[in-house]
């Protein structure tokens, strides 16, 4: 079992910065493909961001690619996603997710994963 825990959410202006981290805590959480989505209000839950452990692939969506950056230290257990020029359509609640595989495949295709947390609330203002 991994459990997995964002934190760095808040409100900020459009064009704002915000950094999301999500700590992983349990078994080898360390070897997992990681990732982000997001809800937003009314929307259905979407990918934003993955990393793979094996080779360190990144995957973006195309709302946030050029943006957004996803990175990992497999040391602390944690998975970051750096958020530049944050846009009212931004908001949502992010999700971070993990994979017992290592990859992000899952993520990319059926947007799914093996474990999530419990989100934290990014609101953008304009």
């Amino acid at each position: 079992q991994v459990h997995l825990v964002e934190s760095g959410g808040g409100l900020v202006q459009a064009g704002d910065s915000l950094r999301l981290s999500c700590a992983a805590s349990g078994r080898t959480g360390s070897t997992y493909g990681m990732g982000w989505f997001r809800q937003g209000p009314g929307t259905e839950r979407e990918f934003v961001s993955g990393i793979s452990y094996s080779d360190g692939r990144t995957a973006y969506a195309d709302s946030v690619k050029d943006r957004f950056a996803i990175s990992r230290d497999n040391d602390k257990n944690t998975v970051y996603l750096q958020m530049n020029s944050l846009k009212t359509e931004d908001t949502a609640v992010y999700y971070c997710a993990a994979d017992r595989s290592g990859s992000i495949e899952r993520m990319l295709t059926r947007a799914t994963a093996d474990y999530w947390g419990p989100g934290t609330l990014v609101t953008v203002s304009s």
